[in-house]
């Protein structure tokens, strides 16, 4: 698979470079936002599976750097940074990105969330994965004010549309088709993330954060502590 790594520091670049290759990728170093995005061009060359992406690059913040991303490739980013709190999680998963790893990290986790986004995006292809099912000809979900479109994969309050990363959606889908039902965390994993590593824990925390703010409902999704989520279904 071919990597696109996005990072200033050469020293960190050369070693993170040499795990990968190791690993069997096959690795291209982007020094700046404006490299990583001329690396992206559709002449390119053939398209990267996965992009990990520094956020504090020289000539761009990578929160900006991923927004472009987003708008020119479905490619599965990766954020990679020291920036730690939950507010800059989920401003880079609201961008699109597809997981957030805090430096320092370990390889091993680094390379198992990889293989993770790696087999989501696979799975997106037609009979595979998290999506199967949802093409079909099923009608609305309406919880409420809610309206969940499975074929289009909108989602609307009161009529008005609101704008959820691939993972979000996917989270909202399974616990809407089966509201007032707790889903173990592990499920969620396993049906969303489609992993069954315990480290996607925290980013399932930050995805269910990120919902209840931009549905503007926080009791929605309630936390059933030890356990998981569900849905509760709202009045109106």
């Amino acid at each position: 698979m071919r990597l696109l790594l996005v990072e200033d520091d050469n020293h960190v670049a050369a070693a993170l470079s040499a795990i990968l290759s190791r690993h069997g990728f096959e690795v291209t170093h982007a020094r700046s936002g404006e490299e990583a995005l001329q690396a992206l061009l559709p002449d390119s060359g053939a398209p990267f599976g996965v992009v990990l992406l520094d956020l504090g690059l020289p000539d761009q913040d990578g929160f900006e750097v991923c927004g472009k991303i987003r708008k020119r490739t479905a490619t599965p980013v990766i954020m990679v940074t020291a920036r730690a709190d939950v507010r800059s999680r989920i401003h880079g998963l609201n961008l699109g990105a597809d997981d957030y790893v805090v430096k320092p990290y370990d390889t091993m986790e680094l390379l198992a969330r990889i293989h993770a986004v790696s087999r989501r995006t696979a799975a997106k292809d037609p009979g595979h994965g998290a999506d199967e099912g949802l093409d079909g000809p099923h009608p609305p979900l309406r919880l409420g004010p809610v309206t969940i479109e499975l074929p289009t994969r909108q989602v609307s309050v009161n009529g008005t549309t609101v704008s959820l990363t691939r993972k979000e959606f996917d989270l909202l889908a399974l616990l809407a088709q089966r509201p007032g039902v707790v889903f173990r965390r592990e499920q969620i994993i396993s049906e969303v993330w489609r992993t069954s590593w315990e480290g996607t824990g925290r980013t399932l925390e930050v995805h269910v954060a990120s919902l209840r703010s931009k549905l503007r409902m926080p009791a929605l999704i309630e936390t059933v502590r030890g356990v998981g989520y569900r849905l509760v279904t709202p009045a109106g």
